[in-house]
């Protein structure tokens, strides 16, 4: 197709604004769905954005729409809106030359909202503001408006009226995307460079690529090669996506489809790659992405230890699908064999470990997770650590640091006072404080992200009645006064339940992390003690008592000394037990870690 007649477009939107129903709205009233077809969220098909109600994974569609006389093929990339999946959004930007901006018409401006806002404007993509959901009871139009104005500097004039829901404003939203959004470019008899935005695994056909052309044309037959990978395949087919995969004979400049070549080996593709013609490569790759940051790691280890392989094979195909996610082989005295992964949030660790347990039917016991930390060593050296096991002995580490993120959050002017109360008990550093409108108020501070990422979007919206809301980026790291405290289980230590924190707070989370593990862990037939260390000094101790058997229940009358010899022959058992017995630690032990102490 004529480059001319082709809009690439993202919609982008705080978590829950709207973005899937528009996107419904669009692929009905363009006809590339029937009425009969139709289902909400038709293009979340995981079992889990499906349950959740939210979009994981960016999808892309294209449509038909007819203009003037003219047709034209507009590409939609739908992303999601959580924090933990901006990188999908970067991923999905890179694709397009345009963006529709989604704002509920009661909540206004959000956290996500601003951030997608300024990744869409950094990657020089033309903007269209939309006002969405004004068809509800309740409506502040006017109020968001100014809001918009204020924070983005959208006038009410080019923002556009709609409802996802009922269809309003949809054909107006259509007629904008080709009359703002402009064209890509690219010649399609130049060398070929498509840039892959994701891939999929396929059981009979193999890898899936994702690509967006930006210059030449490829189709089915050609010899390709993967500039990064520096593999060459046989290309089998090209196709669109409208929303089923639907064959085509090529794709040209600007559009946005997939390719099977029988790829089989699942290493062979990265997303960022640009792919090329095998005779005629291209002089330059395109730019790619900058590779995400994982900040939060845990252990996944299978329950029954047959699993760990089909464990490994279903983590390899997540990652292909999902660049943002790595792991790494681990072994744990506790857990056995497992895997230490990474992930860029709390969210995006819950979202994997469930289609884990659910797509692949594997039974995991999961970590607490943390975060990565810097340590400078007494030799000069920097070395990261994602594993509190491998902190090194306290006498060669010169200094700790830890990762610091500045969050963003937009929340009543009411819940000011409250926000920056939770925010100095977590070692917060204040910034600044921004007016939205009379009622609404943004600010600023910089915490660090072991602070954040646990339960400080819970806390958030508890202090806010539900309508505060965060964004946070990560800015570096800092020294810190970190330790590393050892979690002792009848005297010994339980490498799984090893956490760092910072020392003002150790005797705290300590005494805390004691507490909840005599409430996890069951009785035995022996005493149980379990202590927090820091290094060779316990700072808190519980004891969890012995279960006692009543033996002397069947004694009644006559002499003492009958009840005693009974008591000794159990004390001595319960002592050979104590020296051999093994404690069991349940799976919700391991996440008592996540307990800030706060109670």
């Amino acid at each position: 197709m004529d480059p001319r007649f082709i809009r690439n477009f993202s919609i982008i939107a705080h978590i829950d604004h709207g973005k899937s129903t528009l996107a419904d709205q669009l692929l009905l009233q363009t006809g590339t769905i029937t009425e009969r077809e139709f289902r909400d969220q038709i293009l979340d098909d995981l079992d889990v954005e499906r349950e959740r109600g939210i979009t994981v994974k960016a999808r892309a569609v294209s449509l038909r729409y007819r203009y003037k006389g003219q047709e034209y093929e507009l590409n939609l990339v739908d992303t999601p809106g959580h924090v933990d999946f901006h990188y999908e959004v970067s991923r999905s930007l890179a694709a397009c030359e345009g963006a529709l901006l989604l704002v509920d018409a009661f909540q206004g401006v959000q956290a996500q909202t601003v951030a997608n806002a300024y990744a869409a404007i950094n990657g020089n993509l033309t903007i269209i503001p939309c006002l969405n959901k004004v068809d509800l009871p309740v409506t502040r139009i006017d109020e968001v408006l100014e809001e918009m104005q204020t924070v983005l500097g959208f006038t009410d004039e080019e923002t556009l009226r709609t409802s996802g829901k009922s269809g309003i404003g949809v054909d107006d939203v259509l007629q904008a995307l080709v009359e703002r959004v402009p064209c890509p470019s690219g010649n399609p008899t130049d060398p070929l460079r498509a840039l892959v935005f994701d891939s999929k695994y396929d059981n009979f056909r193999g890898v899936m690529t994702y690509i967006r052309v930006m210059e030449g044309t490829i189709r089915p037959g050609m010899k390709i090669r993967f500039m990064k990978g520096g593999t060459n395949h046989e290309v089998l087919e090209v196709g669109q996506f409208r929303p089923n995969n639907v064959k085509c004979d090529e794709l040209g400049p600007g559009q946005v489809g997939y390719f099977v070549a029988g790829i089989k080996q699942l290493t062979a593709v990265h997303v960022g790659d640009t792919v090329t013609e095998a005779g005629r490569i291209a002089a330059e790759p395109l730019p790619g992405y900058k590779s995400p940051q994982q900040m939060v790691f845990c252990g996944m280890y299978p329950i029954d230890a047959t699993d760990f392989e089909k464990l490994r094979e279903e983590l390899q195909k997540m990652s292909l699908n999902d660049a943002s996610f790595s792991f790494v082989p681990e072994t744990s005295d506790a857990l056995g064999f497992g895997f230490r992964c990474g992930f860029l949030g709390m969210l995006h660790m819950e979202i994997i470990q469930q289609r884990l347990e659910k797509e692949a039917a594997i039974d995991l016991i999961q970590t607490a997770p943390n975060v990565t930390y810097e340590l400078l060593m007494m030799d000069g050296a920097v070395n990261r650590v994602d594993n509190p096991q491998d902190v090194p002995v306290s006498g060669n580490i010169k200094e700790f640091r830890e990762p610091v993120v500045k969050v963003n959050f937009i929340i009543p002017a009411d819940g000011i006072g409250p926000i920056m109360q939770l925010c100095n008990d977590r070692r917060g550093i204040y910034k600044s404080t921004e007016y939205l409108g009379p009622t609404r108020a943004q600010i600023v501070y910089e915490l660090p992200l072991a602070e954040v990422i646990y339960d400080m979007h819970d806390k958030l919206k508890s202090v806010t009645r539900g309508y505060g809301t965060m964004d946070y980026e990560i800015i570096g790291f800092r020294p810190a006064d970190l330790v590393k405290m050892d979690i002792l289980v009848k005297g010994n230590k339980v490498d799984a339940l090893a956490t760092i924190v910072h020392r003002a707070q150790a005797e705290k989370r300590g005494r805390s992390l004691c507490k909840r593990l005599k409430e996890e862990i069951s009785k035995h037939q022996f005493e149980i003690p379990i202590q927090a260390a820091l290094s060779s000094r316990v700072i808190a101790r519980e004891t969890i008592s012995a279960l006692r058997k009543n033996v002397t229940a069947k004694c009644y009358g006559g002499d003492i000394t009958r009840k005693r010899k009974l008591w000794a022959k159990q004390k001595e058992g319960k002592k050979r037990l104590k020296q051999f017995g093994e404690v069991e630690i349940p799976q919700k032990a391991f996440l008592s870690v996540l307990d800030t102490g706060d109670d």
